[in-house]
């Protein structure tokens, strides 16, 4: 059964923290633990000394369901990079070993499967995710057994866990400076929120409306539906009602589809009513049809035209490898960033072991397809230049506006006066 979060409001929000709660007491068992021991599925440290011609890495993504849409081409992307990384010689002179496992849309297998890459599999560090939800359902499985999570997607903040690198954006890499674009430069004075049922959008959305409280927006509107949703019509209704200057869309997976191809249905376009969205890159835009979404904004940290050799070569190298059709997007770069960055500080350690690859990592940089990143020892997520851009009627994004330079990680928002009661 896909037990999907499926409820609204506040019933909504409450299934999800019991899932949670009882992920956590399924996988942790009976009984206290020592957290000072070495965790039950923890794995030996591999030196280059070490027996063996392999490393073992998951990559935990859903490869069916809802979620597919987005998550198979991060898979990918981290096995190009993989690739890339085996054929100059690997990690610690050994070759690295990918153990793929679909997460299926459902947070519960997530936690499972986490497990089971960690216990069974025995490996030395796990790429994957998409929803928040599934991140938070795997992350206590992560921390309980003391072994890394390489995390590629945009997230809400207001998190930082030990055993996470965080290689897609925070807040204020993505969500404010999208919300300041809408202001300064399209002179939004009403917003709209439109999200998918589920923790991102929901803790998205809170920090967008005490965001807009502050600066002197009015949300005349919010609506939510579930994953998988494909009946976008009296959300739809409801935004034209509220007759609002933009729409902040925060949907995922392939609801997508549904959302653009009604919101055209309904005689809307980007002149009529322009969206931004957090959520839909290159990738969503394949399915979704450009016709449905020309002349839309986006705000992320990476597209396909970001310019740059390192990016050139990327998206080369994607093609090559999966079809000169495909394409790649923010998510699809952050997956493969990660898969590097973990690497270099693995060669830098001398080691897997995971303490000496947190302590390696702090400060690494490397010259990502996105431009240079650098990880932020103090909460272990990146440097990213904030990139807002307009969907073209090739399907690909013209960069339009964004910070122009790497943006300080900023998980808990402690830098804004008004996200002090988040």
């Amino acid at each position: 059964m896909n037990r999907r979060i499926l409820g609204s409001g506040r019933a909504g929000r409450r299934c999800l923290a019991l899932t949670g709660a009882a992920l956590a007491l399924a996988v942790a068992g009976c009984g206290s633990e020592d957290s000072s021991a070495p965790a039950a599925g923890a794995t030996d440290p591999i030196t280059s000394a070490s027996p063996g011609t392999t490393i073992p890495v998951g990559i935990l993504h859903s490869l069916s369901s809802f979620m597919a849409i987005s998550e198979v081409s991060v898979k990918d992307a981290e096995l190009l990079a993989i690739d890339e990384i085996n054929k100059a010689g690997g990690v610690l002179g050994k070759q690295i070993k990918p153990v793929v496992e679909d997460g299926a849309s459902d947070w519960p297998t997530f936690a499972e499967k986490a497990q089971k890459l960690i216990s069974k599999d025995k490996v030395a560090a796990t790429f994957g995710g998409w929803t928040s939800a599934s991140r938070k359902a795997m992350l206590p499985v992560f921390e309980r057994n003391k072994s890394l999570l390489y995390y590629p997607v945009q997230y809400e903040g207001l998190e930082s866990s030990p055993y996470i690198f965080y290689t897609g954006a925070t807040t204020n890499q993505q969500i404010i400076p999208g919300l300041e674009y809408l202001q300064e430069e399209l002179k939004v004075k009403r917003l709209f929120l439109v999200g998918s049922d589920y923790v991102f959008p929901r803790t998205a959305n809170k920090e967008i409306k005490a965001w807009a409280k502050a600066n002197g927006m009015e949300i005349v509107g919010e609506e939510y539906s579930p994953l998988g949703n494909t009946d976008y019509a009296t959300t739809i209704n409801k935004v034209k009602e509220a007759d609002p200057d933009a729409v902040f869309q925060t949907i995922n997976g392939d609801s997508n589809v549904a959302f653009w191809k009604q919101f055209t249905d309904a005689g809307l376009n980007a002149e009529k009513l322009p969206v931004i969205s957090v959520s839909t890159a290159e990738d969503e835009v394949r399915g979704v049809g450009i016709k449905n979404i020309v002349g839309q904004y986006v705000a992320w940290n990476y597209y396909q035209t970001t310019e740059g050799a390192a990016n050139e070569k990327f998206v080369k190298a994607f093609k090559a490898r999966y079809g000169k059709d495909r394409v790649t997007d923010d998510p699809i770069e952050a997956g493969y960033v990660g898969v590097h960055l973990w690497a270099r500080a693995v060669e830098k350690a001398g080691t897997t072991d995971v303490e000496k690859v947190k302590a390696a990592s702090k400060g690494l940089e490397f010259d990502a397809p996105e431009g240079k990143v650098t990880i932020d020892g103090s909460n272990q997520h990146i440097f990213k230049t904030a990139r807002i851009g307009k969907l073209r009627p090739d399907g690909l994004i013209d960069e339009v506006g964004g910070s122009g330079k790497p943006i300080k990680p900023d998980p808990y928002l402690k830098t804004y006066s008004w996200a002090k009661d988040l």
